[in-house]
């Protein structure tokens, strides 16, 4: 009983000293293309810039949003389609780095056996395995699948809540499916470092009693490194609510991304990568 009142001063003491998480990608750049990340229009209010960390080793970046309790895009490096990985309800990640200065992604069911955290706590700033267990017409959608990781590692560290929207069941497991699992692998044959950058646009419907925001799209966009001087770049859309993927150019996605978000506009990668 003593280790565990030890624990929870500590976890105590770091709530009350350190609320702040790192405000760049300084940690894990080599997800990004020359290290460009997207433009900041796309930096929601209250933001969380998470290098995603498990077993002391960076998987992918991701950019949060603390306040609609998903994230804005997850970006990784795409390795050839493999088989995707399932995990029991319970299992998820979340991110204890919201809540204090701690690098490593944790168990949500681990963190409160343990008492590092109480549940109230880790749900001020991000989403809960709760907020995911009675979706109706709905299902977790990773916006880096595990599909597109060759190590049981990476596989797993795609399985955070932080890396999850609510998404549509049909597009999830039809056109998004699809377009995750045959046509990136077709379109990236021939690549030496494919880079992706995979997002959601905030909608106007929440789920889970307000809490977490149902996007209005999902899209995705890859930079494709085929060698010294060529390149090729491709992009997808989806709405959130239609079994449906439509095929655009990256500067046809930044274009409809620059009208969602205000008008500012938005680049996704280096501008190296094409846009046609």
């Amino acid at each position: 009983m003593l280790w565990l009142l030890l624990l929870q001063v500590l976890a105590s003491c770091l709530w009350l000293g350190h609320s702040e998480v790192v405000t760049s990608f300084e940690s894990c750049p080599q997800f990004f293309y020359e290290e460009t990340t997207p433009h900041e229009a796309l930096t929601p209010q209250n933001a969380a810039w998470i290098c995603q960390r498990y077993n002391n080793q960076y998987h992918f970046a991701t950019l949060y949003d603390r306040n609609r309790r998903i994230p804005v895009y997850s970006a990784y490096i795409y390795e050839a389609a493999c088989d995707e990985v399932t995990t029991p309800e319970s299992w998820w990640f979340v991110e204890p780095q919201l809540i204090t200065l701690f690098p490593k992604m944790k168990r949500e069911s681990i963190i409160l056996e343990q008492h590092l955290f109480t549940l109230e706590q880790i749900k001020e700033s991000q989403a809960v395995v709760e907020d995911y267990s009675n979706l109706i017409g709905l299902v977790r959608g990773h916006l880096n699948p595990s599909g597109h990781h060759r190590s049981d590692d990476s596989k797993l560290a795609t399985f955070t809540l932080t890396n999850i929207v609510p998404q549509d069941s049909s597009v999830n497991k039809g056109a998004w499916k699809k377009y995750e699992m045959a046509t990136m692998a077709e379109k990236s044959k021939g690549c030496r470092t494919t880079y992706v950058i995979t997002g959601a646009v905030p909608g106007n419907d929440y789920v889970a009693g307000g809490r977490v925001n149902k996007p209005s799209h999902i899209w995705s966009a890859a930079c494709c490194v085929m060698g010294e001087e060529y390149m090729k770049a491709w992009a997808v859309i989806a709405e959130n609510d239609k079994n449906e993927a439509q095929d655009l150019t990256l500067g046809e996605l930044e274009e409809r991304l620059t009208k969602f978000y205000g008008g500012q506009d938005i680049t996704l990668f280096h501008d190296d990568c094409p846009r046609e």
